[in-house]
C-alpha cells in the first residue's frame, strides 16, 4: 500500500512518499521544495528550479532495495523452455498469482515516429499465443498512428512484488516483540518486435466481449483528440448510454477500434540481484547464415536461441 501526500503552504511543497507493508510501517523520506505556494489552498507547481536544486541530494541517490542473493541466479539451467513463449508463460503465471500484483497483463509500450521521436505507454495485453502479444486500442490514438508509420515497438512487462519473496524475523529481546523484513525479489520481460493490426473480425470479436460500458466508452473517445472539458465527454457517454440501454441493442464498433498483433523478435529476461549483478538471459531469432558460437549462444527451439548478457 503506499501513501501520497502533497502539503503547499506559505511557499514550502512537502512531498512524502510511504510504503506500508501489513503490520510493518515504513516512511522512506521526506522532502521539502521552496516553491511559490498559496495561502488560500490552490496550490501551485514549484519552479523547474527549485526541483532542480532543492531536493535533498542524498535522498534519491541512496534509495534501493534488496533483491536477490547470489545463492538464488536465474541461468540457463532454470529456463522451463528452449523457447521464449513458454518461458514467457512461466513467469505470467507466477505474477498473475501474486498478491499485490493486480494486472500481471500491464505492460509498457514504447513506439516511435518514423523520425524517431520515441513515447511510451501503458497497456494491458489482451492475449498471447506463440506467434504474437495482442492489445487493442483506438487506431486515432498516438501510438497507432506511430505503428501505423513505424511499426517496431518494445513491450516491458515489470513484476516487482513477485511471491519469491524472503521473510527474514527478528525477535527485540529489549521490547519483546518480533518485527520481520519482507524483501522482494524485481523481475521484468523486455519484448522488442513489430506490430501489425489484426483482423477486423477478430477485432470485432474481442470488442463484443468487453463490458458494455466499455464498449460505450470506446465509441465515446476520439483518442487525443483536444476538447474543452470533461463534461464534453460526460454528455457524449449519457447520450450513447441511453441509446444502447436495452440490452437487445448492439453496439457496434467503431472502425477506429481495434487490435494489434506484436511479433516478437527478442524477449529478455531479468532478474535483480543486490550486487547489481543482475540476471540477463535473451532470447532472439537466428539470422539467416548465422554461425553459432558455442561458448555464448546456444541453440532453442523453433528458431531462437538464447543467450546469458552482462548486466
Amino acid at each position: 500500500m503506499t501513501a501520497w501526500s502533497i502539503l503547499s503552504r506559505r511557499g514550502l511543497f512537502k512531498i512524502r512518499v510511504q510504503y506500508i507493508h501489513n503490520k510493518a510501517h515504513l516512511q522512506l523520506r521526506t522532502y521539502s521544495l521552496a516553491g511559490s505556494g498559496s495561502e488560500s489552498g490552490a496550490s501551485q507547481d514549484p519552479p523547474h528550479s527549485c526541483i532542480s536544486h532543492d531536493i535533498d541530494p542524498g535522498g534519491i541517490a541512496e534509495m534501493r532495495k534488496a533483491y536477490k542473493g547470489t545463492n538464488e541466479i536465474f541461468d540457463v539451467g532454470d529456463l522451463v523452455s528452449k523457447e521464449p513463449f513458454k518461458q514467457f508463460l512461466s513467469w505470467f503465471e507466477e505474477a498473475s498469482k501474486t498478491d499485490g500484483i493486480r494486472e500481471a497483463n500491464a505492460m509498457s509500450l514504447a513506439t516511435s515516429t518514423k523520425d524517431g521521436i520515441p513515447s511510451v505507454r501503458m497497456v494491458l495485453m489482451k492475449g498471447i499465443d506463440d506467434t504474437g502479444i495482442y492489445f487493442y486500442t483506438n487506431y486515432l490514438s498516438q501510438k497507432a498512428k506511430e505503428l501505423t508509420e513505424n511499426p517496431n515497438c518494445s513491450l516491458m512487462f515489470y513484476w516487482e512484488p513477485l511471491n519469491r519473496s524472503l521473510e527474514k524475523h527478528f525477535f527485540n529481546f529489549r521490547k519483546l516483540y518480533l518485527i520481520w523484513i519482507c524483501i522482494h525479489f524485481s523481475q521484468h520481460v523486455r519484448v522488442s518486435g513489430a506490430a501489425e493490426r489484426v483482423s477486423e473480425e477478430e477485432s470485432s470479436k474481442y470488442f463484443h466481449s468487453r463490458p458494455k460500458a466499455s464498449q460505450i466508452g470506446a465509441c465515446v473517445s476520439l483518442q487525443s483528440q483536444v476538447i474543452s472539458g470533461r463534461k464534453v465527454l460526460d454528455d457524449r457517454n449519457e447520450a450513447l448510454t441511453k441509446k444502447y440501454l436495452s440490452d437487445d441493442v448492439p453496439i457496434p464498433k467503431p472502425d477506429y477500434w481495434g487490435g494489434f498483433k506484436v511479433i516478437p523478435l527478442r524477449f529478455e529476461f531479468w532478474q535483480g540481484q543486490t550486487n547489481r549483478l543482475h540476471d540477463r538471459i535473451v532470447f532472439r531469432k537466428l539470422q539467416p547464415n548465422e554461425e553459432i558460437n558455442s561458448e555464448t549462444t546456444q541453440e532453442g527451439s523453433n528458431g531462437w536461441v538464447y543467450e546469458r548478457l552482462m548486466p
